[in-house]
């Protein structure tokens, strides 16, 4: 299984990354996790004609910027997963007024919406609201034998801890520097990343969704990792086109 960072950063786009993004290539699909302008790099790294589901953790305009983009792929078929109001919100969004529907796109695609808890299709998988400004949902995959956790826009919380909970790999938010916090903005810096990481069990950690204000140079993010590292031996801070195989 292979993971590629297509954008990793939070807000917007810069010189440092696109918005975030990160595709996952499974034996029988492949999976997005969130739909940033990064996105559009992913038939990049498509090699085989596979089913693609696409998981929108909240509408925050930089998780879903890219959708406007999904015209110019040539999916199998798409299936777009998110939380209670997403076929409402992206009817709306993806109107004729502002892009290309669904329904118009040039591949079959469909939009299920999942409440927090257990879910046996289109794989094994957990949905939790994660702790955000806005309602956002993490994800926890057992795919192909492996368990990967996404939890980004969000500040330390139980639902974190319980979808990171002895994964292979945790791919988590880091929109704030070392020390950071906020809480009424809730998201993560590296150190809390890391404990994140610690505390759950997780093998591997790779942080995203770099705060494009916050993280205006690449050597930050290499600082973000020495901090975390010192947490977390095994964290790594992702750039765009970063591969990592599971």
């Amino acid at each position: 299984m292979k993971i590629v960072f297509l954008g990793t950063n939070g807000w917007y786009d810069t010189d440092t990354g696109n918005a975030i993004s990160t595709l996952i290539d499974c034996g029988e699909r492949y999976i997005i996790l969130d739909a940033g302008n990064g996105i559009y790099k992913a038939d990049r790294y498509m090699k085989e004609k596979k089913p693609v589901v696409l998981f929108l953790s909240h509408f925050h305009i930089d998780h879903i910027c890219g959708l406007h983009i999904l015209v110019k792929f040539g999916f199998e078929s798409l299936t777009i997963i998110g939380q209670p109001g997403t076929r409402e919100t992206l009817e709306y969004f993806l109107g004729d007024k502002f892009s290309v529907p669904l329904k118009k796109l040039p591949y079959p695609a469909d939009v299920v919406e999942l409440a927090p808890g257990w879910h046996e299709k289109p794989f094994k998988l957990q949905t939790l609201k994660l702790k955000h400004a806005s309602s956002c949902f993490g994800l926890r995959m057992h795919i192909d034998g492996k368990v990967i956790s996404y939890c980004t826009d969000t500040g330390p919380c139980r639902a974190s801890l319980e979808l990171a909970k002895e994964a292979d790999i945790l791919i988590s938010e880091c929109a704030f520097a070392s020390g950071q916090e906020n809480p009424e903005w809730p998201h993560m810096n590296p150190e809390l990343a890391a404990k994140l990481a610690k505390d759950s069990g997780a093998k591997k950690l790779v942080m995203t969704h770099f705060d494009a204000e916050v993280y205006q140079r690449l050597e930050q993010r290499d600082e973000a990792e020495g901090k975390a590292k010192k947490i977390f031996p095994d964290s790594a801070a992702a750039r765009d086109g970063m591969e990592v195989s599971v």
